[in-house]
């Protein structure tokens, strides 16, 4: 039975599609059996981060609905067998979805996968409840900034209040993912240190994501970063962030992609 994980935040452009889909080929990179669901209806991006653009059929809202089988909608990543991508529609608004068609959909899912990781629009209306209503864990995105902390504050309140589960009585597991954040930065007061956030949101942290242009280059290629650049201090972040979602115990560390004096001259003698 597969752990139903939403990718969430209150503020848009924080980095939750590139942490679905960096983080979902993590997971199947470990040998997980992985769907990435793409719940911004109208708004589609997943597909492009997952370069998966031109073989989109079916998608979320024609299953929901009746017009299509699941299998019929899901896409097999070329480079990972055991990743998934259940595309959002690109033509159609939030309200086409429905409590009732969302919930037979993860249902279906939860049977066939180990993950399903919901890539959740932004903000707080129709489809950001419908993409954390049947969740068992959050993953809560945010930038070292004050809006982005904040509005992720208000995402952590309708965690606990809009799901299933905490209509159930039950506490819905939640994690902190920070984002884009640079040490320089944040030591000169530009940007909130990761004490200053933890403080606000008390939240558990599952992994810090530095600032990196490879994540731009593999949005652009249409491949996590995880699979274009695993030695990036992105991948290795994303990477170390999937390990503790599975449980496993990895100290907590803040990547960099600056090398070494050793490895700059290692690599001139290299050329």
């Amino acid at each position: 039975m597969a752990k139903v994980v939403v990718i969430t935040s209150g503020k848009g452009g924080v980095g939750k599609t590139t942490s679905t889909a960096a983080l979902g080929a993590a997971l199947a990179q470990s040998g997980q059996k992985v769907v990435v669901v793409d719940f911004d209806v109208g708004l589609r991006n997943l597909d492009l981060l997952m370069g998966a653009e031109r073989r989109v059929v079916y998608d979320l809202v024609n299953v929901t609905q009746g017009l299509a089988k699941l299998p019929q909608a899901l896409i097999r990543d070329k480079r990972l067998e055991n990743l998934h991508l259940l595309p959002a529609s690109q033509t159609r608004d939030k309200d086409a979805l429905t409590e009732e068609g969302v919930a037979q959909v993860i249902t279906e899912l939860r049977s066939w996968f180990d993950w399903v990781i919901c890539d959740s629009p932004a903000g707080i209306e129709r489809g950001a409840t419908l993409a954390m209503r049947f969740a068992d864990t959050a993953l809560v995105i945010t930038n070292p900034e004050v809006s982005s902390v904040r509005d992720s504050d208000r995402i952590i309140g309708l965690l606990d209040s809009k799901t299933k589960k905490a209509e159930d009585g039950e506490r819905i597991e939640k994690h902190l993912l920070i984002t884009r954040f640079d040490p320089a930065r944040s030591a000169t007061g530009e940007m909130l240190s990761i004490d200053d956030v933890l403080e606000i949101l008390a939240t558990p942290l599952l992994g810090i994501v530095p600032e990196s242009q490879e994540v731009l280059r593999a949005s652009n290629l249409g491949t996590p970063v995880t699979l274009s650049n695993p030695a990036s201090a992105a991948a290795r972040a994303y990477m170390a962030a999937a390990q503790r979602l599975m449980g496993e115990d990895v100290p907590m560390t803040i990547p960099s992609d600056k090398k070494s004096l050793f490895d700059k001259l290692f690599g001139r003698r290299a050329a």
